[in-house]
């Protein structure tokens, strides 16, 4: 039935975009009418339209009545414990093939922080803000009408993507499509009748088509891996490297279900309009992905954490980045510990309480602080000296790191999906505790002896000598709000040397999430 939603968003989210672009209130009532109509209707959600409405319209009083540098934090704290304690109703219940209202709360979250972040950036001067803030300042407060339509987007109501106001308010004034001026008119995207947003029945039948076939291979592979097979005295009887390989292959099955359903949501945010991102002035082709949630190949190839981490939910990586992990940090000062532990637990909070979140968050941090160190330790012996090229050898090493990432996360991500903790010990015993001791291995070299000998054979071997860099974790954020756990070594830093280092300052970067 959820599923069956996601596609009948579709010519309804072709009914939106004919709404006459000039009657910003009509789509705004039939945005209301048709989340009424799911959640009502659909799936009989009548305590979920209490929960959606507590939420919003909180946030909404909260942001209107409270002054000053707290509103923001009174906000997050009111939609945070609103949220946990359906979560902790929805675990005690335990029915997974029961549709809540938690999916579409935990996106709802994401939103209404961001809001209230965002109201409070409009009333600053612009002196105090970035340029990233100026951009997503609300000045005046929304009525009750575009907020309520920004609250229920119907194509991203139950799995998301999340966007801030500002989004939804260009998009709903169509000051999104606006051309620039001086745009050869034959090389802006092309648009029917008089309608401002482009056409975007083909890409978003392509992002429809793609979310089916995921959801089918979902389906068909949910037959071979499931949980229970892991469970079962019958995996024991297997030889190790099937029962790593049924390991992996659960987890890519479950990620197939989120691969489908994020694309398919994806796709009526699409021909919706609002995941309009601009345009190529060249070839006037123009960019769907503004709010693009998940990308398959850059997860199911990556070579290290952060590719692995860093496509996947993206929008919630977004959300951690711009309204947690920054807004913890002072004033003309970097993120450092506490802003990423912040983060982390946000990240916690927000997804559940389920004990194997907590299992997967602490082992992905630890594996987040290898990966950074190895990859500015052991990648650049596979570079020449400058470290501009690829050595002979680099295939190799990119080989390893390939099946090192997929391994090492086809471990951490199961206690993601079997939830308890004496479920999640068992599994992770049957496969001897791979990746803890990989793990610990490797903290344990990079607190000997061992990561001064390879700094100083690193300085030997490259010319310039490699400097010190900010890791992308204190400059980005953590990704899926993972604090990186660091290792302290007693050399000192690597001399600066007036050219650039070879590693390059996000090139093996780590930003601390999973969901």
């Amino acid at each position: 039935k959820l599923i069956s939603s996601f596609l009948v968003s579709y010519p309804l989210a072709a009914v939106l975009k004919r709404i006459p672009d000039r009657k910003p209130w009509q789509k705004n009532i039939f945005i209301i009418a048709v989340s009424i109509f799911y959640l009502v209707g659909l799936f009989d959600l009548w305590g979920g339209v209490r929960t959606l409405l507590i939420s919003s319209v909180g946030a909404y009083a909260i942001a209107s009545y409270v002054q000053g540098p707290y509103m923001p934090w009174i906000g997050f704290v009111f939609l945070m414990g609103h949220m946990s304690v359906n979560h902790i109703h929805r675990q005690t219940v335990a029915d997974p093939s029961r549709v809540d209202i938690t999916g579409a709360q935990m996106v709802l979250v994401m939103k209404l922080t961001a809001f209230g972040w965002n109201v409070y950036d409009g009333r600053l001067p612009d002196s105090e803000l970035t340029d990233f803030q100026k951009e997503r300042a609300i000045r005046e407060l929304p009525d009750l009408l575009d907020y309520a339509g920004y609250v229920l987007f119907f194509p991203a109501l139950f799995a998301g993507p999340a966007f801030d106001f500002v989004d939804y308010r260009r998009y709903i004034e169509t000051t999104m499509f606006a051309v620039p001026p001086g745009t050869d008119p034959a090389k802006a995207p092309p648009t029917r009748k008089k309608r401002k947003i482009p056409r975007s029945g083909t890409p978003a039948a392509w992002k429809a088509a793609g979310g089916l076939v995921w959801i089918f291979a979902f389906l068909k592979f949910s037959g071979w891996y499931y949980p229970a097979l892991l469970l079962s005295d019958d995996y024991t009887k297997y030889g190790l490297l099937r029962r790593i390989w049924q390991l992996h292959m659960l987890g890519l099955t479950t990620r197939m279900k989120y691969y489908g359903v994020w694309s398919l949501t994806e796709g009526a945010c699409i021909l919706s309009g609002i995941g309009y991102k601009g345009y190529d002035p060249k070839t006037g082709k123009a960019d769907w992905n503004r709010l693009q949630n998940v990308k398959p190949l850059g997860i199911e190839l990556a070579q290290n954490t952060h590719a692995y981490l860093g496509n996947w939910n993206i929008n919630t990586n977004h959300w951690l980045r711009n309204y947690m992990y920054l807004r913890v940090t002072p004033k003309g000062k970097k993120p450092g510990f506490r802003a990423s532990l912040a983060t982390f637990v946000t990240s916690a909070f927000w997804h559940g309480f389920h004990p194997g979140y907590y299992l997967s968050f602490v082992l992905a941090s630890f594996l987040q602080s290898i990966a950074k160190n190895c990859r500015r330790l052991v990648r650049p012996f596979f570079m020449t000296a400058d470290g501009k090229s690829s050595s002979p050898y680099k295939p190799y090493y990119d080989a390893l790191t390939f099946l090192v990432t997929q391994l090492a996360f086809s471990f951490t991500v199961a206690p993601f999906i079997l939830l308890s903790l004496h479920d999640s010990l068992l599994v992770w015993a049957r496969v001897y505790f791979y990746c803890v001791i990989g793990a610990a291995a490797c903290l344990a070299f990079l607190s000997s002896p061992g990561k001064a000998w390879l700094k100083t054979e690193l300085n030997k071997r490259n010319k310039p000598k490699l400097e010190r860099t900010e890791s992308y974790d204190s400059l980005d954020g953590p990704t899926l709000g993972l604090p990186t756990i660091r290792v302290r070594s007693s050399t000192r830093s690597l001399r600066r040397s007036g050219q650039r280092s070879p590693l390059g300052r996000g090139e093996g970067s780590q930003c601390p999430i999973l969901t």
